[in-house]
């Protein structure tokens, strides 16, 4: 399977003025740390998929994703360690394919086919799915982000995992595209709170999606959405936003970024002023990885280079 994985990630307690002022417990559930490439949540997401592909002789996985997706980045590096062709949609132009993240997909033996956005949001549709699967026949697709039921049990793992390492109330994951928080939420049994948090703006969906993604949705009372948090939307926050990440970084030595697990960081420092939390109160972060993200966010002239922890480029030339 996917090479060099962490399967058991760490827990960490987190230590910091506002925790003790609160009297909560903050523990980190290290992700970020399950491999040295695929970050976070997407190698749990893959692991599935990349089996399923194996097991039924599928020579290429096929999926969708922005210019700077961490998905895409993911999944090229996971194909090639398992033999797999992979071909990655690409919402954008073609002038994309130097970036941070597209280079390292591109080193990896990806094929890059970029579609413009009226093509690229048939992505979920029937009739264009079932055209590109006529025209890949030995190709599995994967959604946007990798969420499909095949993700479902490589997040359900977390879950598994938790539950040999602490006691613990809440459990808090950014949610993107749904499937990390329908994996736990169905391996979680209605056994502890699990809050996502929305990192895009649009009211509703990922209550959707995850729902479909749920066998039984209507069993599972324990999870809520909360899509106050997402700073603007999808891939946007503020300097302070920023400035807030790298300082709690900074006391606890945990490198977050500021799209995904910092945009998470920062709703559970809101809901910890606003008093959501009662007093001993156990909470888990999920750190969901992303840091790659760093590199083209540094790129772009988003954030400052000296501050943050930015990966390594891909190598130039064959």
């Amino acid at each position: 399977m996917i090479s060099k994985a962490t399967q058991l990630t760490p827990v960490t307690q987190v230590y910091h003025p506002l925790l003790s002022k609160f009297k909560i417990k903050l523990f980190i559930k290290r992700d970020d740390l399950i491999h040295p490439i695929i970050s976070g949540n997407k190698w749990r997401k893959l692991k599935y998929n990349i089996k399923s592909a194996l097991a039924e002789n599928k020579h290429t996985i096929i999926s969708f994703g922005g210019a700077f997706s961490n998905h895409i980045h993911a999944l090229a590096y996971a194909c090639k360690s398992n033999n797999l062709q992979s071909i990655g949609i690409i919402r954008g132009e073609p002038q994309y394919q130097s970036n941070f993240t597209l280079s390292w997909a591109k080193y990896w033996g990806m094929e890059l086919q970029f579609v413009d956005r009226k093509t690229y949001k048939l992505r979920d549709d029937s009739a264009y799915l079932s055209e590109l699967q006529n025209n890949h026949e030995d190709a599995l697709i994967v959604p946007e982000g990798g969420s499909n039921t095949l993700a479902l049990p490589g997040m359900a793992e977390v879950i598994d995992e938790l539950q040999l390492q602490l006691d613990y109330d809440y459990l808090l994951t950014p949610v993107g595209s749904g499937g990390t928080l329908a994996g736990l939420i169905q391996a979680d049994k209605n056994r502890h709170q699990l809050l996502g948090i929305a990192v895009l703006k649009q009211q509703g969906y990922l209550q959707q999606q995850v729902t479909q993604l749920l066998t039984q949705p209507a069993v599972f009372n324990n999870w809520q959405i909360f899509e106050q948090f997402h700073r603007g939307g999808y891939g946007k926050y503020k300097i302070a936003d920023a400035k807030r990440i790298l300082e709690f970084s900074t006391v606890t030595k945990i490198p977050f970024e500021p799209v995904y697990s910092g945009k998470m960081l920062l709703a559970f420092l809101d809901l910890l002023e606003q008093g959501y939390f009662p007093e001993n109160a156990q909470v888990v972060m999920l750190h969901t990885g992303g840091i790659q993200g760093l590199g083209g966010m540094a790129e772009r002239g988003l954030i400052d280079a000296q501050q943050w922890p930015i990966p390594a480029k891909a190598p130039t030339g064959d």
